[in-house]
């Protein structure tokens, strides 16, 4: 067992309380949360015991959208308008990747994602098998979201990753989905709902992004992205969008309706110019919300700091309010939110019997000083140096600058630098 203790914990089972409070880990379980009695510790026998000196133990951030092994194009097609940076860059470097590329580009994303205090990422791509082995192999979380569009894929092959995947290990679980309505053929789509509704599972896919795809999404169909999902029956059983940037009222009826997420990634959106999603709006109607880094190719960190940042900034811009969208919201989004619209719902809180994918942020530094609230310094003043350890399923995998994988992580750099050639 592992014993957290002399610390602050947010658990989030209550709000935003912040209690002190030891934390003891059982195999990748929590298996107490209070103040034991010294006769409860006595009975106790401790591999390891970690004095917090005053930091914060929390639930662990999750990125509900991102491609990982898109590290492969950090800083390769920048400054450009989202259809020319995706048709005429990243499509033709992605019809290169091979099995060894994705394994190692997602490690790369890993190191980073351990680094900025997440534990878990809601992926979408390709090449499945070898994106699987890299993310068990470093023992790190993540729920696939099928990628099937008309460049490769099929509702037959869902289903086959479907039955494979979410029984592979604790770590690795599937949803079914598709690319975008832009990418994908309405016959494939149907496919998709169809297994959907065999399975009863939900759908996520890219959805209004930008005003151009819903524009043309009503000129095929005179339905909206989320219109058409719906009449085909893709929500029956939940899911949500990725970006959702351009919702209409009638859009976020739905959404509200059916218990959708939006997942919303600001950094993203920011730089490819795409727009400003209206969260605070989403907020008030009482829309779910997730939060996601999306990939490195378009953000082009994977930093969950500055997407909460963003998320809060851009709506008080938006709104001209600087009252929108409370830190406090955001930082319930990026942990309890996108933990349940992944459907991680045993990885969202800090509660007897959760999985333990957990940090500790170091409040011991300038920017967490002096401390008038903790959940407002990590919106407002957090920065992924605040983060000292990153625990997922109760193995630390970060502390204090190292990483604990199978391979040290200047291999994966100079693995990486050193496959550039094959593009």
């Amino acid at each position: 067992m592992i014993r957290f203790y002399n610390g602050k914990v947010l658990t989030f089972a209550e709000g935003f309380d912040i209690t002190v409070a030891e934390v003891w880990i059982d195999k990748d379980k929590i298996s107490f949360v209070g103040n034991p009695t010294q006769k409860e510790l006595e009975e106790q026998f401790f591999e390891r015991e970690i004095d917090l000196d005053g930091n914060l133990l929390m639930p662990s951030f999750k990125n509900a959208h991102t491609h990982s092994a898109m590290t492969f194009l950090r800083s390769y097609a920048d400054d450009m308008p989202l259809k020319d940076w995706l048709t005429k860059q990243v499509f033709p470097m992605e019809a290169k990747l091979k099995g060894k590329h994705i394994y190692t580009f997602t490690k790369l994303a890993i190191l980073e994602y351990l680094s900025s205090g997440i534990t878990a990422s809601f992926d979408m791509y390709f090449k499945l098998d070898d994106y699987v082995k890299a993310n068990m192999d470093a023992g790190f979380r993540t729920v696939i979201c099928s990628s099937t569009n008309d460049f490769g894929g099929s509702p037959e092959q869902d289903e086959e990753d479907y039955l494979k995947f979410n029984s592979i290990s604790p770590l690795i679980s599937y949803k079914f989905g598709c690319h975008a309505e832009y990418t994908t053929k309405l016959d494939t789509i149907k496919g998709i709902a169809k297994m959907c509704q065999k399975y009863k599972e939900p759908f996520f896919a890219h959805n209004s992004e930008t005003k151009q795809e819903v524009e043309e999404c009503i000129a095929r169909y005179n339905k909206t992205p989320t219109e058409l999902f719906d009449n085909l029956g893709l929500y029956e059983y939940g899911g949500g969008g990725f970006h959702c940037v351009y919702l209409n009222d009638s859009d976020m009826k739905i959404f509200k309706e059916r218990g959708l997420w939006v997942i919303t990634n600001p950094a993203s959106n920011t730089k490819l110019a795409s727009g400003v999603a209206d969260i605070s709006k989403m907020l008030d109607i009482g829309i779910n919300i997730a939060i996601g880094t999306d990939g490195a190719a378009s953000n082009n960190a994977l930093d969950m700091f500055r997407e909460m940042y963003l998320v809060t900034g851009l709506q008080k811009l938006r709104q001209m309010d600087a009252s929108a969208c409370p830190a406090n919201d955001v930082l319930y989004m990026a942990t309890v939110g996108s933990a349940r619209a992944m459907g991680l719902v045993d990885c969202d809180t800090i509660e007897t019997g959760k999985q333990a994918d957990l940090i500790v942020i170091d409040l011991n530094m300038p920017n967490m000083q002096p401390i008038h609230n903790i959940t407002k310094n990590l919106v407002f003043s957090g920065s992924k140096k605040n983060v000292k350890l990153t625990m997922c399923a109760g193995k630390i995998l970060y502390q204090d600058g190292v990483y604990y994988l199978d391979e040290d992580e200047r291999d994966i750099y100079k693995r990486a630098n050193e496959m550039l050639k094959d593009f």
